[in-house]
């Protein structure tokens, strides 16, 4: 097959660079492994993280209609109360981790819908389920990709002008031979105050099997797992207690705290705020991450609350998925499975309650919700990736606040987006606890997205060239969004004008027609200076 420009990797920023790509004409293929695209948002399940500033600015106009789409599914497909209707900034779950939590079947709509013209059009091509197992290449030029399909182990070569790598690992970077990092970089090398004097390349960040529960009346305990007893007695030395406990380090002052746990706590939907500014919301775990508020909708309609869980008991912790052998990252991702279906089982049969009593019968695994019959993601959680080494990278010092102070973060020439989030790392594979690390609102480098040698890969994820802990912010929903957005601009403006990335990044000239082009898109390249004039 031959395209223009091949995505591979379907999720938040292969979704986002198909759109910034074919609204330019462009004749564009994106792959994606699992039977949903969108990623983090749909195929994982995991609710949008975002900023404290969402609903006024700081992401781009598509991220917006995502975000607004998913509320007008909302309103013309469900029957909402009359308050929840009326509420413009509707959050469907009323979860405290976002202003927008929802169903992930909804996402999976919004987005198919955004896409759909122009695979009506022609210019869109999604192969499903197809995932990248070679490369061609040729001296700093790549070839061809080729695409396996899951099932039937069927090939596709596909040939293009630009690769975009979206997948949720940097699958594309060993393929291809393009120079990249992993895991932990050395304080000698990147100067970040918070890196270790030595390189750590197998030291990422936890993955997660989510999976999402509602509360109903019976006894829906499932079978014990059979490596519970493993995970039952799972103790981290930084724990403060069993990792299969509502006790757990406090992310930003690592102090021992216990949550709780009440399912179809009777709280007022509209009432949430969910502002990370005060705090992650965490304090109670059945509201933390809520995709479906039963008193948004018409009383009786929902049986109960949808509660979904993405919690520091599911994180897995016991080795790495990045370069290893497929048996082994087999090996790990079937393990982190068993422990969510081991904090499962641990919920509804011992989990302590405020009566007194242990476990919650009437939990229930809502597979249905995740689109799969074994009842937890479809996906991976993935938080981090190989990473490419950039043209520009993005270091610890360039946003903490510790380090800039008022002066906020660095303004980079080269601005393509922008972002906000605390600097937050979850538990990793080499034993660390949390790092977070109070952050700036921050600017995306172009140089980040430009491989230092290769010339028609860009990256479109979380593949670009931050390090282990810049990754800590950059890896979120409307950060990927734009990354893969841009990515795809740039393939379409370089075959358009006949330039190399590179040469759009070093000209003062070309990279202000480029930017002009981002902003008229609607991507935000700084962020705003509010003041009285």
């Amino acid at each position: 097959m031959r395209a223009d420009i091949l995505i591979v990797g379907g999720g938040l920023g292969g979704v986002a660079a198909a759109l910034g790509a074919c609204r330019t004409g462009c004749s564009v293929i994106m792959t994606e492994e699992f039977d949903w695209i969108g990623g983090q948002s749909t195929s994982q399940a995991v609710p949008s993280d975002e900023h404290t500033w969402v609903e006024q600015f700081g992401i781009t106009r598509s991220y917006r209609k995502l975000r607004n789409g998913i509320r007008q599914y909302y309103r013309d497909n469900y029957p909402l109360t009359e308050g929840a209707r009326a509420w413009d900034d509707l959050n469907p779950g009323a979860g405290w981790v976002s202003r927008i939590c929802a169903e992930p079947r909804v996402s999976l709509a919004v987005m198919e819908a955004m896409l759909m013209p122009y695979r009506g059009a022609g210019r869109l091509n999604v192969l499903q389920p197809y995932r990248a197992v070679a490369a061609d290449v040729e001296g700093d030029t790549i070839r061809s990709v080729t695409l396996r399909h899951r099932d039937t182990g069927n090939e596709i070569v596909v040939c293009a002008d630009y690769i975009l790598d979206a997948t949720e690992l940097g699958d594309l970077l060993p393929m291809t031979g393009t120079e990249y990092v992993k895991g932990f970089e050395a304080q000698s090398d990147t100067g970040e105050p918070s890196a270790p004097s030595e390189a750590q390349p197998d030291n990422v960040q936890a993955v997660s099997v989510c999976f999402a529960v509602d509360h109903v009346d019976g006894d829906w305990t499932v079978d014990k797992p059979e490596n519970y007893d493993y995970w039952r007695k799972y103790q981290p030395h930084f724990w403060g207690g069993r990792l299969l406990g509502f006790t757990a380090p406090h992310p930003r002052t690592l102090e021992f705290t216990t949550r709780s746990f009440t399912p179809n706590v009777d709280d007022d939907p509209l009432a949430v705020d969910a502002d990370q500014r005060k705090g992650g919301g965490d304090e109670n775990l059945w509201l933390f991450r809520r995709i479906a508020a039963r008193r948004n909708f018409q009383p009786g309609f929902y049986q109960s609350d949808i509660c979904f869980v993405n919690w520091p008991m599911i994180d897995y912790m016991d080795g790495t998925i990045i370069d290893v052998s497929e048996e082994e990252k087999a090996k790990h991702l079937k393990s982190a499975a068993d422990l969510s279906y081991s904090v499962f089982y641990w919920l509804q049969t011992e989990a302590p309650r405020v009566d007194g009593g242990q476990g919650y019968r009437g939990l229930r695994l809502r597979g249905d919700i995740t689109g799969t019959e074994h009842g937890l993601a479809m996906a991976p959680y993935i938080r981090e990736s190989r990473r490419i080494k950039p043209v520009t990278r993005v270091v610890e010092q360039d946003m903490s606040y510790a380090v800039r102070g008022e002066k906020g973060a660095v303004n980079y020439r080269d601005s393509i987006g922008i972002g906000m989030y605390r600097i937050d790392l979850h538990p990793s594979t080499g034993g660390d606890n949390y790092i977070d690390v109070r952050s700036c609102p921050f600017e995306i480098p172009l140089g980040a997205l430009l491989p230092r040698r290769v010339k028609n890969l860009i990256p479109a994820g979380k593949n670009i060239g931050t390090t282990h802990i810049t990754n800590g912010c950059y890896r979120l929903h409307p950060v990927e969004w734009n990354v893969g957005e841009v990515a795809g601009m740039l393939a379409a403006y370089c075959l358009e004008k006949r330039l190399t990335p590179l040469q759009v990044q070093e000209d003062d000239g070309l990279l202000h027609d480029f930017q002009r082009e981002l902003i008229r898109e609607g991507i935000e390249i700084r962020w705003p200076d509010i003041a009285a004039y």
